[in-house]
């Protein structure tokens, strides 16, 4: 099955009112045979989340996703540019909330490093997929994590 070639995103203003895109990482691997995910925490509270961010101009989707990986979690790896999936959540900010979607990107993590970006203001954690799911707040987000499996990504992944 062809698919098509994944293109860099071109930005343009946006309204204070707009639903805002990200992109996120979820970030595998195999251990002792068994799949693990990994979560950081946000800075502000503490949650359990994926890495995830702005989109990036010039970059693709997975490709931002990637960059966040390494930036909030320290890692590095191969991706087939698919979209897993959405998850929505409210990014709270001084002064008005604002909607978000997220749509996520898998990265079979090749790399760990010791030192990051973000490395003081985050902790990150490997856990299994079902783990994962339970610590995690929103409910679309909770059930792609649980659902996930590797088998079903076709490229690289």
């Amino acid at each position: 099955m062809s698919r098509e070639k994944e293109h860099p995103l071109r930005l343009g203003p946006t309204g204070k009112r707009d639903v805002r895109t990200q992109f996120g990482a979820l970030c595998w691997r195999r251990k002792k045979g068994e799949v693990q995910v990994m979560l950081v925490t946000t800075r502000g509270t503490g949650r359990w989340i994926p890495p995830k961010g702005w989109p990036m101009d010039g970059a693709t989707p997975a490709g931002a996703a990637a960059v966040e990986a390494f930036e909030e979690a320290g890692v590095e790896g191969e991706s087939n540019g698919a979209c897993l999936g959405i998850y929505t959540y409210t990014k709270e900010m001084p002064g008005d909330d604002l909607p978000c979607v997220v749509a996520l990107f898998a990265i079979r993590v090749t790399k760990v490093h010791a030192v990051w970006p973000e490395m003081h203001q985050r902790r990150r954690k490997w856990m299994c997929p079902k783990k994962a799911a339970a610590s995690v707040k929103e409910p679309e987000l909770r059930r792609l994590l649980r659902d996930f499996d590797p088998r079903h990504l076709s490229g690289k992944a």
